[in-house]
This record gives C-alpha cells, sequence and structure tokens, in this order.
C-alpha cells in the first residue's frame, strides 16, 4: 500500500493531461482515461433497446487468453484515434489477474498501445472489471469499468463484449476477418440485449493472423 505522500504523488502524476490510447475493450474494451471513469454497473444500466445485457454462464478465462482482433464497435472517445488494426491481447497472470494489451494504429500508421488489467467480477468468468490506471493506483476503488462477454461460441473464436449500461460493444475475433453469417449472428445478439447496432462501426484489419 501506498503512502499518503505517495499516493499525493502518484494522483498528482495521473491527472497531468494525457489521454491512454485505449482499444476494443474494452475493455475492452473498456476503456478510461486515468483517474477518470466511474465503473458502470448493472444497477446503473440504462436500457437503449428491446432487451437487457446478458453476460454469458460461464467463461474459461484459460481458453479465453491469448489475442482477439476488433471486427466492429460501438463509437468510444477513447477510440478516437484508432484508424484501424485494433486488437487486445490477453494474459493470464498467477495472481488471476489478467493483463490487458491493446493496440491500434492510427490515420499516421502509427502503433498506439495501452496496459491494462482485468479481475474476475463474480465466479463465472463472463464478468470482469478492467482498470487502465497505473499500476501504483490500483488498490483505488475507482476508474474501473465492467467487461461483460455476452456471447461467445464454443470454439473461442468470436465474442461479443459489451458495458451492462449498453453504451459500449465490441465485436472480437480470433481472426482479422469473420463471414459475413457470424457477423450477422453476433449483431442480432447485440440488438436483442438492447445495445444501437445502428451505431455499429467496422474495423479496418490489414494484418494477418
Amino acid at each position: 500500500m501506498a503512502t499518503s505522500k505517495q499516493q499525493t504523488t502518484l494522483l498528482a502524476k495521473c491527472w497531468q493531461p494525457k489521454t491512454l490510447a485505449i482499444i476494443g475493450l474494452v475493455g475492452a474494451t473498456l476503456a478510461v482515461t486515468a483517474c477518470t471513469t466511474t465503473p458502470t454497473t448493472q444497477s446503473t444500466a440504462k436500457p437503449t433497446g428491446a432487451g437487457s445485457a446478458q453476460a454469458v454462464a460461464q467463461v474459461d478465462l484459460n481458453r479465453y487468453m491469448g489475442k482477439w482482433y476488433e471486427i466492429a464497435r460501438l463509437p468510444m472517445y477513447f477510440q478516437r484515434h484508432c484508424a484501424s488494426d485494433v486488437t487486445a491481447t490477453y494474459t493470464l497472470k498467477p495472481t488471476g489477474a489478467v493483463e490487458v494489451n491493446n493496440q491500434c494504429v492510427d490515420k499516421d500508421g502509427k502503433t498506439m498501445q495501452s496496459i491494462g488489467e482485468a479481475t474476475k467480477n463474480g465466479e463465472s468468468g463472463s464478468k470482469l472489471k478492467v482498470t487502465f490506471l497505473p499500476q501504483g493506483l490500483r488498490w483505488l476503488p475507482v476508474g474501473k469499468a465492467d467487461y461483460w462477454v455476452l456471447d461467445l461460441d464454443s470454439n473461442y473464436q468470436h465474442a461479443l463484449v459489451g458495458t451492462p449500461n449498453q453504451k459500449y460493444l465490441w465485436i472480437l475475433s480470433r481472426t482479422p476477418t469473420i463471414s459475413e453469417a457470424t457477423y450477422q449472428q453476433l449483431v442480432a445478439k447485440a440488438k436483442s440485449q438492447g445495445y444501437d447496432i445502428s451505431k455499429l462501426e467496422k474495423t479496418p484489419q490489414h494484418g494477418k493472423k
């Protein structure tokens, strides 16, 4: 645990005007500017469609680890500089936490990266809390965003990820492209859970698996 003096120094650094490049995911994703994110919870969710967000019953995190390609997403402010090639790579730590390595390419061809950490929210593995706060500040009870796995095929090749307030959504794949049939299936799933699919943006992917 940081001392009072160390906490003050870390907070001062955290509030400097530096925006992280957050990608697909998220998490995520999900995506925060350091020290400014208020976590979304089911109790504060505001449905925008016919259904409500529902995480899958179980996710084997060992199988879920590895590299995922962002196929599409709902617009997110913290991803506004990501023009293409958005990926998220997950690595399970000995502690049980997950390292989140988000990368993308901006309009000038420069690779952007952000490293965060996800922890299980419950025992199912389908609900995580993700933070991109500096390492020394991750003990704080703020800056954590929800990462819900809304749909996942049995082979762990395609995933639908979102926040329970239905504001953010990502379609992910183990490969840079997916079939139109699979894409439409995931879009239909998102629509049934109340996400505004009319705003979905496909992500250009130029790299190879």
